[in-house]
């Protein structure tokens, strides 16, 4: 057995005095049994750089198969006690996970920045929602029940929702701690264990919610962090003791994950890419339409000078920077390669006839420990067209392509023709029009005059190729439960021989 370790990965005071450039975690990033654990071997490690300045920040060894079982194996045992647990037990626990998580706020939100580069700002609220997410599953965990049926002649039958066993989360680098509580707070509540494995790129912010979980009195090994990459993922979704398995991250790895888990006949929730249509009428309250940070814009045409004109005046007004600072509203993107890439499809858009009206260049900004961070300005395309690679394909980065529209009807169809279905959003003042639109939208997650907010108690996931499957809300019970019907005779039974 590996050896375990209980002191915190990132001590308060360290994160305290921590700026920019200055925090390192040394520490195995590593988790179950209740404790963070050493690796076994020490190979395949890759460098986890600070996105704002492009400094390595700590080291992740990817686990093996014997690692990945051990983690597996403590979460089952927890899982055998856990469940016996009632729900209103189950509550009390998750409820001081939210409270630590609530006091915690600002520390959490600061290594997460430290580690991913959003700016603190979004970082503050990405903490608020995981602990309201924890807290309104726990408020869940003492309702669920099942049904009572009356049958013939005094018999009857009844259903018990019933956990899964141990869940595999599998996290993405744009949400690292708001997903591992999106996944683990209703799998919890159902009674269920989870072994969570966040992005190779975002390690750290996944054990900080381990400890916060085994300090809130959960059972050792409940929340387990297993860190790696695309071998790592398969290790989790072919074991045996995994009963489900939730992945948040790219079309072509969900179909992996999904074809892997089939294999055992494991269900999966799959919350993939997008490329998600904003739709905005001239009716519009234009104030409110520029806020919304869509990247495939749909404007009606004889508003789209003024909004165009009001868009790009914002966009060149959005602070860059150091994203621990107060003032800085963008960050740095995740990685050198993905900031290439970003850059890559504007380059592409420009080929393909697109107008650049502000920004999609590397930005450098003044401060001189932030010159090695993988930073750009935010970009407007003009110009584009529905066949553009800037419009069709998921960017994954700041950067919004502009299409004039002329009637409802037509801005449908063309909102609708992608393989993606994860969001789209509808601005107008007219109220019929804004519900049929909406009811036309190929999209699991629809807007009216706003766009992009994730509330905990309603459901969020996507159409087609964005996956299917929900996080969030009552209905994600039924993705982490299982239902047993008990038919009851109190009577003789009728023979036939």
């Amino acid at each position: 057995m590996a050896e375990l370790l209980r002191t915190p990965l990132v001590p308060a005071a360290m994160i305290r005095s921590a700026s920019t450039g200055t925090l390192e975690v040394k520490e195995p990033l590593n988790f179950w049994c209740g404790a963070r654990v050493k690796p076994m071997a020490v190979k395949n490690v890759e460098a986890v750089y600070e996105p704002a300045t492009g400094r390595v920040l700590c080291e992740m060894v990817p686990c093996g198969a014997d690692e990945v079982d051990q983690a597996i194996k403590s979460a089952h045992s927890a899982f055998l006690k856990w469940s016996k647990m009632a729900g209103m037990e189950r509550a009390r626990v998750m409820l001081e996970a939210a409270r630590i998580i609530r006091e915690r706020r600002d520390e959490i939100a600061k290594v997460e920045v430290i580690n991913n580069g959003k700016s603190i700002t979004e970082a503050r609220v990405d903490i608020d929602v995981a602990w309201q997410c924890i807290e309104y599953y726990a408020g869940m965990a003492g309702t669920l029940a099942g049904q009572h049926v009356q049958l013939p002649g005094g018999a009857f039958a009844y259903t018990r929702r019933e956990p899964l066993g141990v869940c595999v989360g599998i996290g993405a680098w744009n949400y690292p701690f708001q997903i591992a509580a999106w996944k683990s707070a209703p799998a919890l509540a159902c009674g269920n264990a989870m072994v969570f494995k966040p992005s190779p790129m975002t390690p750290v912010t996944a054990v900080m919610l381990a400890e916060i979980y085994a300090e809130a009195g959960v059972p050792e090994g409940l929340f387990n962090v297993v860190q790696g990459a695309a071998e790592t993922g398969t290790l989790l979704c072919h074991h045996p003791l995994v009963a489900k398995v939730s992945f948040t991250g790219s079309v072509p790895t969900g179909k992996k994950i999904m074809e892997m888990s089939a294999k055992g006949v494991k269900p999966v929730t799959l919350e993939l890419g997008g490329k998600s249509p904003l739709i905005i009428f001239k009716d519009s309250d234009m104030e409110n339409a520029v806020c919304c940070n869509g990247t495939r814009v749909f404007v009606q045409r004889e508003i789209v000078p003024q909004f165009l004109e009001e868009v790009v005046k914002r966009t060149k007004a959005i602070p860059v920077g150091d994203p621990l600072l107060d003032g800085t509203r963008m960050g740095a993107l995740i990685s050198q390669p993905h900031l290439d890439r970003v850059l890559g499809f504007i380059a592409q858009a420009k080929k393909e006839g697109a107008r650049v009206l502000c920004g999609g260049e590397s930005f450098v900004p003044a401060d001189p420990k932030l010159k090695g961070g993988y930073f750009m300005s935010p970009c407007v395309l003009d110009n584009c067209n529905d066949d553009m690679t800037c419009v069709k394909e998921e960017i994954f980065g700041p950067v919004m392509s502009v299409l004039p529209f002329d009637t409802e009807e037509e801005v449908l169809r063309r909102a609708n023709d992608t393989s993606f279905g994860l969001a789209a959003g509808v601005f107008t003042r007219d109220i019929s029009r804004a519900h049929r639109v909406v009811e036309n939208l190929q999209a699991g997650t629809c807007f009216i005059n706003n766009y992009n907010i994730s509330p905990v108690e309603v459901p969020f996931g996507g159409y087609k190729m964005s996956g299917f499957g929900r996080e969030n809300g009552q209905v994600t019970i039924e993705y982490y439960s299982q239902l047993k019907t008990v038919v009851v005779e109190m009577g003789d039974v009728d023979s036939l021989f």
